[in-house]
């Protein structure tokens, strides 16, 4: 039988959340949670074929054994705590510092699944980082967030209400103009960016106020991954851009 492959952060996600709503206590057997939980990451469209070749998959056991994992990991743990991985670790972190943030998040990839919406988006490239890592937040919600940032309808819509009010097609947050540095090449280019993760604003309908426009550098930097957070508002990056100038000029 085919070994169970690594879990991802979008199943730690899931997981974790049980464990902090369960008051960062393991789960007892035959609790229906964990019953629910298994079934719910053997849907989850990330291990290609896995639930059908592997029965024990993310069965009750594994999953039970992965959430007492976790609730070990806590820094107030008074047992011994487990070894677990850079992902476990960073999960449990990321669930102590924003515990609201992260159940947000676990929620919206709850509502994603169950509504269909996610088994029907395909996957994208950008949806890890450059070290082939995803998202504190997962995989699953990055995809989903980047294929609402390049619906094409909402960046014309977003470029139309700037033309109509007089406003610059500029980046946001470092003010790169492309038509004013490539001509008639960069004429009407600029990407744009949710202000808030998805997981936050909720499954609503997207409205042009919820956009902003990035260069794509800039638009890159918002989505990057680092230990502990993921998604940067364009505030947010404006805010560590001008600490980093700052620190180039106090050398």
């Amino acid at each position: 039988m085919p070994t169970s492959p690594a879990w991802t952060r979008d199943e730690l996600l899931l997981a974790c959340a049980l464990v902090v709503e369960n008051g960062w206590k393991s789960l007892s057997h035959g609790d229906p949670r964990i019953a629910d939980l298994s079934d719910l990451l053997r849907s989850l469209p990330i291990h290609e074929g896995a639930a059908q070749a592997n029965s024990k998959f993310r069965s009750m056991g594994s999953v039970r054994f992965k959430s007492s994992n976790l609730a070990t990991l806590h820094d107030k743990y008074a047992g011994v705590s487990t070894k677990g991985g850079h992902l476990d670790h960073e999960t449990v972190a990321a669930f102590i510092a924003r515990p609201a943030e992260m159940l947000e998040a676990a929620a919206a990839l709850r509502e994603g699944i169950s509504s269909g919406e996610l088994h029907k988006l395909p996957e994208d490239p950008e949806e890890v980082d450059d070290r082939g890592d995803s998202a504190i937040e997962g995989r699953l919600l990055a995809r989903r967030a980047l294929h609402r940032e390049r619906n094409r309808n909402l960046r014309e819509l977003k470029i139309a209400q700037a033309r109509k009010h007089g406003n610059p097609l500029q980046c946001e947050v470092c003010t790169f103009d492309f038509n004013r540095f490539y001509g008639p090449l960069g004429k009407d280019y600029i990407e744009v960016h949710h202000v808030l993760p998805l997981h936050a604003s909720g499954p609503r309908e997207t409205t042009l106020d919820d956009l902003a426009f990035l260069c794509a550098n800039c638009h890159r930097m918002c989505h990057r991954s680092r230990s502990g957070e993921s998604w940067r508002t364009p505030a947010d990056l404006r805010s560590e851009m001008t600490q980093a100038l700052a620190d180039l000029d106090g050398r």
